[in-house]
């Protein structure tokens, strides 16, 4: 049985996917020694769907999560959210 998942991490899993057939399409090309500026296309597609994939899950965590994490763990919630900024590690 499939469980109803929030809508910001059914985007997030849509884009994950997609991203993942495109690196396959990567993998296929870089044996094929497919015209490596068409590689480096496909690859940047890949990256930018893996943005996306952020983009969204980040978007669903301060919708949600965040407010619950800060109520129970302040200190916790923010070093968090400091690593999901990149701004500690």
């Amino acid at each position: 049985m499939k469980t109803h998942l929030p809508t910001k991490k059914e985007a997030a899993l849509k884009l994950a996917k997609q991203a993942k057939g495109t690196l396959e399409t990567v993998i296929t090309m870089i044996e094929a020694d497919t015209y490596c500026p068409e590689i480096i296309q496909q690859a940047d597609s890949v990256i930018g769907l893996l943005r996306s994939v952020e983009r969204e899950l980040l978007a669903g965590h301060l919708d949600t999560c965040a407010m619950e994490r800060l109520k129970e763990n302040k200190e916790l919630a923010i070093k968090e959210l400091m690593k999901i900024y990149r701004l500690s590690r």
